[in-house]
């Protein structure tokens, strides 16, 4: 079995108000020196079998279509090694 992971963030120029309001509460916290905060999501995905060519190409299409919105969010993918 595999694990394929996918980070999705919200592209740098799109406001995110959730890490606003984290990176607000670190500091009334007392936790000091955060600059800023990023808020986002992350899809781990254990496959049946080997992480072949093939079935990281239908998780990258999964991703363009379902786990991530194009229009304001950015991802990466990786695939961990297999257990």
């Amino acid at each position: 079995m595999a694990r394929v992971v996918v980070d999705v963030m919200l592209k740098p120029e799109i406001l995110d108000p959730q890490g606003k309001a984290v990176h607000g509460a670190f500091g009334r916290l007392g936790f000091d020196g955060v600059a800023d905060v990023r808020q986002g999501k992350r899809f781990e995905i254990t496959l049946d079998g080997a992480a072949t060519e093939e079935r990281v190409a239908e998780i990258r299409k999964a991703a363009d279509t379902l786990l991530a919105n194009p229009v304001i969010e950015d991802y990466t993918l990786h695939v961990e090694d297999e257990q």
